[in-house]
């Protein structure tokens, strides 16, 4: 649990200052990176309104988790860009600011008069990222874009599920993963880029482009083979067996990737009839008989729990898991504790709030969420007294005209 920020050690972005202008997951991910890895990450909000996943449940105390989850360790302000004192302010803000983020619809900025080639003749320094359904240039970038858009045409739902299934999306909103992700990549290496060149650049991620990316080598079967992937379930389209298998008490994986592996497979169930099969004995062959395998494979796995097969196979170094349920996870000790998964906090409403960790280990500079989430501008007068010199009478003026 947080206990003095003042403690943690300096961060690998320290010093890397950040307008982030994002809402709901794509694009706060993508911040909530970069702010556990140091920078000063200063959310920006529709003053009165802010976030709309202020409104996703699950609430604590009135308080979104899922809110509280992706913008733990910014500072929050709210700031009315449609009125000119508002983007006055931005303005003054980006001047002393390194990187400007936002997942609007294309042409949102543009139209606030606050696109990149507006702010780049402010500061040229000035790395803008972009997240949106569908990039800022091409045939469909007015296209309104969501998570469940990019699974659907990035490829990524026609390939999930079984063959007797219709497409489905992955239980968890990938594509907006998938572009933070992407994002922060584009972000830190247009940062890099500017140390070189001393001028910034546009950084413009779809979430579309980002599943495409990261369907690999499923694209390759059509561009080579002519072959049209299908939904084939939890098993792999290049080797086998690469599935799920049921057991007495849930459900494990395990991988057998080459031929070695196969053999010593066959030797720990301790069935060399299997290991012999002429349908099975080439990776090949396996492939090709993957459900006769399956079913020979749960002869044996449907009579023993799910614990000591998993116990016996990493014994004996064939690569096995349970099948996880979330509260599994949160209360794994590798997973939660050890690598610190899930961190405890306290935040001013909600109280000690647990948040999902940062999956990002640098030894010397460790990713660490210092503080929670911001309340509804809770760190507005910090930032613009400390960042801008404003005095209270002109805080209290900006508050009385809602501009902040």
């Amino acid at each position: 649990m947080i206990e003095n920020a003042n403690s943690f050690p300096v961060g690998a972005l320290s010093g890397i200052r950040i307008l982030d202008l994002t809402r709901v997951l794509a694009g706060p991910f993508c911040t909530m990176m970069m702010a556990d890895l140091g920078a000063e990450v200063i959310k920006i909000e529709i003053p009165g309104k802010g976030d709309d996943s202020r409104q996703y449940p699950p609430f604590k105390n009135g308080e979104s988790a899922y809110f509280m989850n992706l913008n733990r360790n910014k500072k929050g302000i709210e700031l009315n860009l449609k009125h000119h004192q508002g983007k006055e302010i931005f303005i003054d803000l980006l001047k002393k600011s390194d990187v400007v983020i936002e997942n609007f619809k294309p042409g949102t900025m543009e139209r606030l008069n606050l696109g990149y080639e507006d702010l780049k003749k402010v500061n040229k320094k000035i790395v803008y990222g972009c997240i949106s359904g569908f990039g800022h240039y091409g045939s469909y970038k007015y296209r309104p874009g969501y998570d469940l858009i990019g699974q659907a045409m990035g490829g990524m739902m026609s390939v999930t599920g079984w063959p007797d299934s219709p497409p489905t999306r992955t239980g968890t909103a990938i594509s907006d993963i998938l572009a933070g992700l992407s994002c922060c990549i584009g972000i830190l290496s247009a940062l890099r880029a500017r140390d070189i060149s001393g001028e910034g650049q546009k950084v413009d991620i779809a979430l579309v482009d980002s599943v495409v990316a990261a369907m690999e080598n499923i694209n390759q079967l059509y561009i080579v083979e002519n072959k049209i992937p299908q939904r084939i379930g939890n098993r792999y389209e290049f080797f086998y067996p690469y599935d799920s298998f049921k057991s007495s008490d849930g459900w494990f994986v395990f991988a057998v990737g080459n031929q070695e592996m196969w053999k010593r497979f066959c030797q720990t169930i301790e069935d060399k009839e299997l290991c012999e099969d002429e349908r099975f004995c080439t990776m090949n062959k396996r492939v090709e008989n993957h459900k006769t395998l399956k079913e020979e494979i749960e002869k044996w796995t449907k009579s023993r729990k799910t614990k000591d097969i998993v116990e016996l196979f990493l014994s004996n170094n064939i690569p096995s898991a349970p099948i996880y349920s979330v509260d599994q996870v949160v209360n794994d000790k590798h997973i939660a504790e050890d690598r610190e998964m899930f961190v405890e906090v306290v935040h001013p409403i909600a109280g000690i709030t647990k948040v999902t960790g940062s999956h990002l280990k640098l030894y010397k500079n460790k990713p660490t969420i210092r503080q929670a989430a911001p309340t509804l501008g809770q760190h507005t007068k910090e930032v613009l007294t400390g960042i801008l010199g404003f005095s209270e009478e002109k805080i209290k003026d900006l508050k009385e005209n809602k501009i902040i």
